[in-house]
């Protein structure tokens, strides 16, 4: 039964991708060349399969893949598997703001149009924008809280940055294997002690994302090293505590805090209270 469940699958799988084709080759781009140059043609094309059909048909395709399955990433917009959760900080909203200040990260606006366009204009003249919105990654069933970063060299096609996921006490203790513990989408009061869940990474230059071309940050794939440098800098600047590193399959033990299970290893601190 497995076998030929596998099988259905794989077939459907299949079908989607030549439907994928069909469309952005014989349907989109056919169309378009036949009454624009075919450079625009092509570049049409490109921006409809890359931006409209293949997220889409990768999100088809992922739910079909993955059915009933618990994710052990957070979850780009695609779909797929994004960055790794590596750093868990307890505290408020303020202590979090406080603490990445303090060691000089900027906040990164929220993404929309203005925002969106500044970081296209950066990006393509190299000049800096310290509070550069993030692309939307998901973890419990929505996007991020709130985001940090800090520019390498001034340029904004480097940069190191962290995704942050609020998560309260009482849904801490739920058991990390059910998947109602990663679908709640539920986001804590900002006046309370929370567990905020991180994905640091370093952005290295541009890239395209994977199955669906889009274009967007590389990454350097050693996020171990990224969030050895995050809790470095607060660390040396005083704004957490008691740092201990877990290894997966482990409890994250604090004292509001009785169960989480990340992908692989994580660093948990406490933010400091009163952070100089």
């Amino acid at each position: 039964m497995r076998l030929l469940i596998r099988l259905l699958q794989r077939l459907a799988i299949f079908g989607l991708g030549i439907f994928s084709v069909w469309l952005i080759v014989f349907v989109v781009f056919e169309t378009a060349d036949r009454r624009l140059p075919w450079i625009l043609a092509v570049s049409i094309a490109y921006g409809f399969g890359a931006y409209i059909v293949l997220p889409r048909v990768i999100r088809l395709g992922l739910r079909i893949l993955q059915h009933k399955r618990v994710p052990s990433y957070t979850i780009t917009g695609d779909g797929l598997p994004g960055d790794p959760v590596n750093v868990a900080l307890v505290g408020t909203l303020q202590q979090l703001r406080s603490a990445f200040a303090i060691s000089g990260w900027s906040e990164a606006d929220r993404l929309g149009l203005a925002s969106s366009w500044g970081m296209i204009r950066a990006f393509v003249l190299n000049r800096p924008y310290p509070t550069a919105p993030f692309s939307t990654l998901y973890l419990f069933g929505r996007g991020q809280d709130i985001g940090f970063q800090k520019a390498i060299d001034d340029s904004p096609r480097k940069r190191h940055h962290i995704r942050f996921w609020a998560l309260s006490p009482s849904r801490a203790q739920a058991t990390w294997g059910d998947a109602g513990f990663w679908q709640n989408t539920d986001r804590p009061p900002d006046n309370e002690r929370v567990l905020w869940v991180g994905a640091g990474t370093r952005d290295t230059g541009l890239s395209f994302t994977r199955l669906s071309f889009q274009i967007t940050h590389a990454t350097d794939s050693d996020t171990n090293a990224e969030r050895d440098h995050i809790i470095a800098e607060l660390t040396k600047n005083r704004t957490i505590e008691a740092v201990e590193i877990f290894q997966s399959g482990q409890n994250l033990l604090t004292e509001h805090v009785n169960h989480y299970v990340p992908d692989g290893e994580i660093a948990l601190a406490n933010l400091v209270s009163d952070a100089r």
